[in-house]
C-alpha cells in the first residue's frame, strides 16, 4: 500500500493564503504528473482554477512536460 502523497494539499495552502508565486514555483518543480493532477482535482473542487488562471496554465504546462518521457524526475 502506497502512501498518499502531502504535496498537493501544501501547494494548496499556498494558493489559498495567496502566496500563488511561491506555489508556482513549487508546481515547477513538482515530483510526479499524478501531484500535478491532484492539485488541479483540488483547485477544481475548490473554484480556485479561475480566480488563478496563472497557476492553471503552469499546472497545464507542467503536465505536458512531465508526460514527456525524457522529463521525468529521478525518484
Amino acid at each position: 500500500m502506497s502512501r498518499q502523497s502531502i504535496w498537493a494539499p501544501k501547494v494548496l495552502a499556498l494558493i489559498k493564503g495567496g502566496n500563488s508565486t511561491a506555489a508556482i514555483a513549487q508546481i515547477k518543480v513538482a515530483p510526479t504528473v499524478k501531484d500535478l493532477q491532484d492539485l488541479r482535482k483540488l483547485l477544481a473542487s475548490g473554484g480556485l482554477l479561475k480566480a488563478h488562471p496563472n497557476v492553471d496554465a503552469a499546472t497545464t504546462d507542467m503536465i505536458a512536460l512531465l508526460s514527456a518521457p525524457r522529463l521525468h524526475r529521478s525518484p
